[in-house]
């Protein structure tokens, strides 16, 4: 899993962007990518463990887990 900070986050609708620890590239979250996790809403500055997927030169996250290592 990878590690990052959310960006921006619009509740509305459901679309963000993470900056990724590692690179400081950033990933977006598609709207709709809270359902199923535990989380209904991200702040600024929030930080995840998350998993992504490339589709079409575009980085998503697929998976969302809390703070660092999950913890």
């Amino acid at each position: 899993m990878l590690q990052g900070v959310v960006k921006t986050y619009d509740p509305v609708t459901g679309a963000g962007i993470i900056v990724r620890d590692d690179d400081r590239s950033e990933v977006f979250l598609r709207p709709g990518s809270l359902r199923g996790s535990i989380f209904r809403t991200l702040r600024q500055g929030q930080r995840l463990v998350f998993d992504t997927v490339e589709e079409d030169g575009n980085v998503f996250v697929t998976s969302l887990g809390v703070g660092q290592d999950g913890h």
